[in-house]
């Protein structure tokens, strides 16, 4: 029964910020009255929340309470790691010490991953199943994953929870799938000999008992489309870092198809069935193997005869290996036997529902009834030719699996691009403000009754503490590298401000140029991404005010650097995405098809994205000042200059690079 003497939620958020030593701040109060509201409504929410903000209270508070008023627990996923981590680690415990006094009982927590993250103790122990020849290594020899693999068999001795990201330093994939197992291979608790101490069913068990479930995207995903039930039975769902959504949704839903997936399911089939059924098999992945050596990288819009009759030709030898493997519950007595059948199902399942995905990609009427995209992923030293699959937009899945079941809050401080939340909203499938789906031709959506955006604003006073500058006299960016009128103004750049940069290139290569370019030309370190583990240059470059960091993407959004460390975030170009990216370009195609403009709601929404991102970097604590300087004219010239700009912090804007130089000049002196 739902609990009505529970302190309203401005009360408890109250509570909170006191006894954690903080001061009210009126977008944090805006978001817990929004969250509350739309809990209460079971509508869906999208709220902006700038840096500084204290958006994680904001939403835990109400989260916690309705916790306790229904009995149900709420799900809080986000995009990385690093958040997982500091809500299970700060977060969550001195909120639940503080509320704990306030409510029936102290609010409790999990972190629940997927069972990819947790050491499997009957693989461990058993050696089942036995791994592929090729990658399997003694733990005795002298190779870097032969010294991890020892790491994980002591570490198994003395861990209580599994989870492989406690085990510091990490290790790589290759020595980590040796103790690990995907859901699709699981025995299962009841078959499984170590299935009563089972990581990822303790993680489980531990997550159904608390208030708050804190998980990934890539999880709630597999939870909501795949119908696994791998999250406890919950009402509401918390999606922060909600920017990330989509593509994440896009990852999990995304299949590819090699020679190698197809070496390792034969492999796995092994001695199970006949050596000439399981040879018809390896022979189809050799057919593809040179068929796709042979073919240029790239979409592939029409699907060439002979690709179809060899992705035909893997469909049905797979298809005759897994009749053959006969009943899926056999051997279900001997453990051993079962994890090897069980192994070779899953490899096999995937090489055959694979190429039935990708064949039946095609043989659409029009452009518009295009469902999915296929294309090649050209061979490189680490990783063989692949086939890759994925859905042109996850929209529908989302609107049907996760929104059309529970009560959804999405929540960044980067939600509004253009200044509207309408653009992402259409991505995650919920239409428009008042419920009418995309596709259900205008008409109301009856499952729920609409969405709502909000910006609750920034605690930075932006047009005070930044700049905003374009380098509008500087030429076009070319596909030739960085010209030398970027380089020059990015010395002038850094040398009037002491060092203190963030370089955001939009690729490695354009981040390495610009550093052998000037490392010998600056008197300031300049580090790039690369030269070590980011981590440790991103604390390098926070201890040293004088240090300079270059890097692409994972910079553009991993960085939080306060203080004087930070004066100048630079971003070479308007980070559009590549041209000839097969699923952004053939995403942009199908909304041309179907009468929208594809670079406004593909291109330039990706690009409004990042640079939001980007620009975010600088201002990360009340004190902070600086300068976002972006060297690429078109953000002052093009005609969705507007579009981008309006996606930006609201910063005091220049193009006089005498203005920007002496104010760098003055915030350093």
């Amino acid at each position: 029964m739902p609990d009505s003497t529970l302190p309203p939620v401005e009360e408890l958020l109250s509570i909170a910020v006191g006894a954690l030593g903080g001061s009210d701040r009126p977008g944090q109060i805006t978001m817990v009255k929004a969250v509350q509201k739309a809990i209460e409504d079971e509508e869906h929410l999208a709220v902006q929340a700038g840096t500084g903000t204290g958006k994680s209270l904001a939403y835990l508070v109400p989260s916690i309470r309705h916790a306790m008023e229904s009995d149900s627990p709420v799900v809080v996923s986000t995009a990385t790691i690093a958040l997982q981590r500091q809500l299970v680690d700060r977060d969550l415990p001195r909120l639940a010490e503080t509320l704990g006094k306030e409510l029936p009982h102290e609010p409790t927590f999990a972190i629940l991953k997927g069972r990819r993250n947790y050491l499997c103790r009957y693989k461990a122990t058993a050696g089942w199943p036995e791994e592929e020849q090729d990658q399997l290594f003694d733990p005795r020899e002298v190779s870097a994953t032969g010294r991890m693999v020892q790491r994980i068999q002591e570490w198994a001795e003395e861990t209580t929870t599994g989870d492989r990201d406690e085990l510091v330093p990490g290790v790589n994939e290759q020595a980590w799938r040796q103790f690990s197992v995907s859901a699709k291979e699981c025995l299962g608790a009841q078959r499984c000999p170590s299935g009563a101490e089972c990581f990822a069913e303790l993680a489980k068990a531990r997550a159904g008992e608390v208030d708050v479930v804190v998980t990934n995207h890539a999880l709630l995903a597999i939870d909501a489309m795949e119908g696994m039930a791998i999250l406890p039975e919950h009402e509401v769902v918390i999606v922060d870092e909600a920017h990330e959504l989509v593509d994440r949704v896009t990852s999990v839903v995304t299949d590819e198809l090699s020679e190698a997936a197809i070496s390792l399911a034969v492999r796995r089939v092994g001695r199970l069935i006949e050596q000439p059924i399981a040879d018809q098999l390896l022979e189809a992945g050799e057919d593809l193997k040179a068929l796709l050596e042979a073919a240029p990288p790239g979409r592939i819009d029409e699907l060439p005869e002979v690709l179809g009759l060899t992705l035909a030709l893997v469909r049905d030898s797979a298809a005759r290996c897994l009749t053959a493997m006969g009943s899926r519950g056999a051997d279900k007595d001997d453990p051993d036997k079962a994890g090897q059948r069980k192994a070779a199902f899953t490899a096999l399942d995937e090489v055959h529902d694979t190429a039935v995905r990708m064949l039946e990609a095609y043989g659409h009427a029009t452009e518009v009834d295009r469902a999915e995209v296929v294309w090649l992923d050209g061979s490189t030293d680490r990783r063989p030719a692949t086939l890759r699959v994925a859905p042109l937009s996850v929209g529908g899945m989302l609107r049907d699996k996760l929104f059309g079941e529970r009560t959804v809050v999405l929540t960044s401080a980067t939600l509004a691009l253009g200044g509207t939340f309408e653009g992402l909203a259409k991505q995650w499938g919920l239409g428009d403000p008042e419920g009418r789906s995309p596709s259900s031709g205008g008409e109301s959506d009856s499952r729920k009754r609409g969405w709502t955006g909000i910006d609750v604003g920034s605690p930075f006073d932006h047009p005070r503490a930044g700049i905003l500058y374009v380098a509008k006299h500087l030429p076009q960016p070319g596909r030739d590298g960085l010209p030398q009128a970027y380089l020059d103004e990015i010395a002038e750049l850094i040398e009037a401000a002491g060092g203190r940069t963030l370089g955001l290139f939009s690729s490695m290569r354009a981040a390495k140029a610009a550093t052998e370019a000037l490392r010998d030309r600056l008197d300031v370190p300049l580090l790039c991404q690369g030269d070590d583990s980011t981590m440790l240059l991103v604390k390098q470059f926070a201890e040293d005010e004088s240090t300079c960091l270059f890097g692409t993407l994972s910079l553009w959004q991993g960085v939080d650097v306060p203080g004087p460390s930070l004066r100048l975030v630079i971003i070479d170009r308007v980070p559009f995405p590549r041209p000839d990216d097969p699923l952004t370009s053939a995403r942009q195609r199908h909304v041309v098809a179907k009468g929208g403009n594809g670079f406004m709601a593909v291109a330039a929404n990706h690009a409004a994205l990042l640079l939001a991102q980007g620009a975010g970097r600088l201002l990360r604590a009340q004190d902070d000042k600086g300068v976002v300087a972006v060297l690429d004219p078109r953000l002052a010239t093009a005609r969705y200059s507007g579009f981008l700009l309006n996606s930006l912090p609201p910063f005091w804007r220049t193009s006089d690079p005498a203005v920007v130089r002496t104010a760098l000049k003055r915030l350093t002196s």
